[in-house]
């Protein structure tokens, strides 16, 4: 597929509780050109007996490209037997996204919390081994994380990796609150920006959870998007859009609706934010 601006992709976040290969099949009659996988997308389908192999083909056969593929979070706070493990998972991970043609991995800080300057050489060398299988990984900072909360301290960890490979995530949700909302991200480089989520984010979003589900389709609250998506055009981004907006009024919701309906409202306000949009 050429790579352009606008290219969307569903996050089976969205449509947590679809089981994989129904979750697949909505995101390709809703009109997404791919999707982003998670390593819990993975490990629910090992859980139901299925090897990794399995898995790849049922990905693969499903008829929709991998886009963006989530490693297991944690792995930049860790240590001891448990970063061990992460970083053998993150090397799994690796390989799934060469075998499924994924070129672009994401990871958020996770449930683990550290100094900055801990974290560092471990993003180093996640990039390192990302750079080992050809891959770009895309760091996000979470609001609510007791750390990794701003772009700010999102900057401070990515200058202090030094990897060519190893860039932003921006995340609609998160940018906005951290107060960072609309053109807050128009420092970043566009070399750097690798990845972009996107939902909305209501007027009094929940307080106190860690990963908030309250996200909202786009369009339906206080997210800038004629800035937002306007900004992201200027820096000549043709990287997914990847439709990330978990809640469980959504997951109540046939899979196929919320899929098409988070197509419609996107295709719209691209529309509106960059006039020279085509589909």
């Amino acid at each position: 597929m050429t790579k352009k601006f606008g290219r969307l992709a569903l996050h089976m976040w969205t449509i947590d509780t679809t089981p994989l290969a129904a979750a697949l099949d909505a995101a390709r009659q809703a009109g997404f050109d791919a999707v982003e996988l998670r390593r819990t997308d993975f490990k629910r389908c090992f859980d139901a007996g299925m090897s990794n192999k399995q898995v790849l083909d049922l990905i693969r056969n499903s008829g929709i490209p991998v886009g963006v593929l989530g490693v297991e979070y944690g792995w930049l706070f860790a240590s001891g037997d448990e970063s061990k493990r992460l970083f053998t998972v993150f090397r799994e991970s690796c390989e799934n996204a060469v075998a499924l043609g994924c070129d672009t991995l994401i990871s958020a800080p996770g449930p683990i919390a550290g100094p900055i300057s801990d974290a560092i050489p471990y993003l180093r060398r996640a990039g390192e081994i990302a750079g080992e299988y050809g891959l770009r990984l895309a760091i996000e900072f979470n609001s609510q994380h007791p750390v990794l909360n701003t772009l700010a301290v999102l900057r401070e960890l990515i200058d202090g990796a030094k990897q060519k490979n190893c860039g932003y995530l921006i995340d609609t949700y998160h940018f906005a609150r951290s107060g960072a909302g609309g053109r807050g991200f128009e420092s970043v480089p566009a070399e750097q920006i690798i990845c972009f989520q996107y939902s909305d984010v209501s007027a009094t979003p929940v307080a106190g959870v860690a990963r908030p589900t309250d996200r909202l389709p786009p369009g339906k609250g206080i997210v800038q998007w004629r800035e937002v998506l306007g900004l992201l055009a200027e820096k000549g981004y043709t990287g997914y859009l990847s439709y990330e907006a978990p809640n469980p009024a959504q997951w109540a919701r046939s899979p196929y609706d919320v899929a098409r309906e988070g197509v419609d409202l996107t295709r719209s306000l691209i529309r509106d934010a960059v006039p020279s949009y085509a589909v």
